[in-house]
């Protein structure tokens, strides 16, 4: 986020406009706490987790009385234009903030989910599930040594997106995620079959949402049909912090400078997103429309690699 809102900066006071941040999200948008942003301002913060001007689930912004505080709040700032960064919920009250305020809005994706509708990918994304594959390279190292069965559980409370390339990138024998239903007691033969053909370590990557409950409910599920010992390990925040990668700041580099080109172009009420290596418009109502869903397919691929 902190690399879009560097790109939104100084992309904008290049194009001769005058940016303004807005604190705390859209509590702070409620509030009026808007501060007027400089090149220097946003210098040294591209390699930086996080956002430096802070998030939040604003309560109140659901509100028709909170939405027009905020529009009252642009009204009387004067502003123009307002670049949104988020997620789901953050495209989603960008939209109904389009009721109520008559500027352009455009909003950038940021998930680490990868589930928004209209984009091959989000700000983020590619950050976390290398963060996820680091810790489950270091797994890995304990699994093979003390002949153990690890679940890991990743994010992805209604995408499986994270689980499946992680598992692909980790050598995993197995994903679950909330996209393709696993039965337990295949999976449980799979389990035996490559621990008789002399495999010390297995690897499973587990998604928050996926049907049975989570890692450690699958993992109680299991233990008392393997002789091996399953440990669990839940990833959980890690993967929302730390410096982003190449690709995430390219990313949110590209599409922030996308999204004030946008607005001057006068489009509003869209989602800039990245179809095939190309920056799109995508109207926020298709983007919020539903979950953009994993690639299940991706399962048959994870299972043909794993003997």
């Amino acid at each position: 986020m902190n690399a879009c809102m560097r790109a939104v900066t100084r992309h904008g006071l290049h194009r001769g406009l005058q940016v303004f941040g807005v604190r705390e999200g859209y509590d702070g948008l409620i509030r009026g706490d808007l501060v007027r942003l400089s090149a220097r301002d946003v210098g040294n913060v591209i390699q930086r987790g996080g956002t430096v001007l802070g998030s939040s689930r604003s309560r109140e912004f659901r509100t028709p009385a909170g939405r027009e505080a905020a529009a009252r709040s642009l009204q009387d700032a004067a502003i123009d234009g307002l670049v949104v960064c988020g997620g789901n919920g953050t495209c989603a009250g960008a939209l109904a903030l389009a009721e109520q305020w008559s500027g352009g809005i455009i909003a950038i994706p940021a998930s680490i989910d990868n589930d928004i509708n209209g984009t091959d990918t989000t700000v983020g994304y590619d950050t976390a599930i290398n963060t996820a594959l680091e810790a489950i390279d270091r797994i890995r190292d304990t699994a093979e040594a003390q002949e153990r069965i690890f679940l890991v559980e990743v994010m992805g409370r209604g995408c499986g997106a994270i689980a499946l390339d992680v598992a692909l990138a980790g050598g995993a024998v197995a994903a679950l995620v909330p996209e393709a239903p696993v039965d337990l007691d295949a999976l449980l033969r799979l389990l035996t079959t490559w621990r008789d053909a002399g495999r010390r370590s297995m690897i499973i990557i587990v998604a928050e949402g996926e049907e049975h409950g989570g890692a450690f409910e699958v993992a109680r599920r299991l233990q008392p049909h393997v002789p091996t010992d399953i440990r669990v390990t839940v990833l959980g925040h890690i993967q929302r912090g730390g410096a982003p990668t190449a690709a995430s700041r390219i990313l949110a580099t590209r599409l922030g400078v996308a999204a004030v080109d946008a607005l001057l172009d006068g489009a509003t009420s869209v989602m800039v997103g990245l179809k095939g290596n190309q920056v799109t418009l995508v109207p926020l109502h298709e983007a919020v429309a539903a979950q953009r869903p994993a690639d299940a397919a991706m399962l048959q691929i994870i299972g043909g690699l794993a003997g």
